[in-house]
């Protein structure tokens, strides 16, 4: 009866020990779980309060386009006063006006038929004016002083009285098309490695052009590591091997030079014939003239 006893008692008393253990951890892993997910809702509510905090000083009004409007101190630099950047210190300093209103405010854009008062005179952006030459030999467009050559500006001396810069480099032997404009935006776009406008160049060698290095010049090839891709490059018919008609994009004469050199030939004259379109039709060695509206618009839309 004792160990009877005994034993029921021993396993009433592990029952009883073992029910309040199991129970125990119950509540607590729910206080561990509920912690968490406060802590997820209360950053949620910062990340959206904080980008709502960013997005506002970026929001700027809304205001519709104009057609033709540019911004102010391209229109200042455009009549000649100053460069763009000497010519936001102006406006910062508060003595641009425009319709008699003091402007401060950068990036300001100016309509058709405002009024700018540039420093107490009123101004009057130059015209868009574009001039194709016909380059002869011994010009160049260096612009160092004291050089041995004369400057291709002298070609195009009174032809208008806005300054003017030539489109690209052309040195003494090259001859051919050469633009001439005072459209900043014009000499930037066609001066950049990616801009898309065909030159074609008539080039003369010291001996005939192998076949074998024709083909070699058309598949493209590795110049000071960088890739000259060249749209095309073929005899001339009628003219000796020698004469090669090369077509690329790059306004750089100095790759034309390289391709060749690059196969051991020796460049004797370069000659562009066409530039993004314009050709040397009715247009003799050493003359100029004014562009079409029409060649003007395809220039703009290369």
């Amino acid at each position: 009866m004792n160990n009877k006893q005994g034993n029921n008692k021993g396993s009433g008393a592990r029952t009883n020990s073992s029910r309040p253990s199991s129970n125990k951890p119950k509540p607590a892993m729910q206080k561990r779980a509920q912690g968490p997910k406060k802590v997820k809702i209360n950053t949620k509510v910062v990340a959206v309060d904080t980008d709502k905090v960013e997005k506002k000083p970026n929001q700027a009004p809304k205001r519709p386009k104009v057609k033709d409007e540019i911004r102010l101190n391209k229109y200042i630099a455009n009549s000649g006063a100053c460069s763009r950047r000497d010519a936001d210190i102006y406006i910062q300093s508060g003595t641009v006006k425009v319709n008699g209103i003091p402007v401060i405010e950068m990036g300001y854009m100016v309509k058709p038929g405002d009024v700018v008062n540039f420093d107490g005179a009123t101004l009057t952006p130059e015209k868009k004016v574009y001039i194709l030459l016909n380059k002869p030999k011994n010009f160049t467009t260096a612009m160092d002083e004291g050089q041995e050559y004369r400057n291709v500006l002298e070609l195009v001396k009174g032809s208008t009285t806005a300054k003017i810069g030539a489109i690209g480099r052309m040195d003494k032997n090259t001859t051919g098309l050469l633009l001439f404009t005072n459209d900043t935006d014009m000499i930037r776009k066609f001066t950049l490695p990616s801009q898309k406008s065909s030159k074609i160049y008539q080039v003369s060698l010291d001996k005939n052009l192998k076949f074998e290095d024709l083909e070699k010049i058309n598949k493209g090839l590795t110049l000071d590591g960088h890739r000259v891709f060249v749209e095309d490059v073929s005899y001339i018919d009628g003219e000796a091997k020698s004469e090669i008609g090369l077509q690329l994009r790059s306004a750089n004469v100095k790759v034309v030079r390289n391709i060749f050199e690059h196969f051991s030939y020796d460049v004797l004259r370069i000659d562009r014939v066409a530039f993004a379109g314009l050709t040397k039709k009715n247009l003799p060695r050493g003359n100029w003239r004014l562009l079409t509206e029409q060649e003007i618009i395809n220039l703009k839309n290369v």
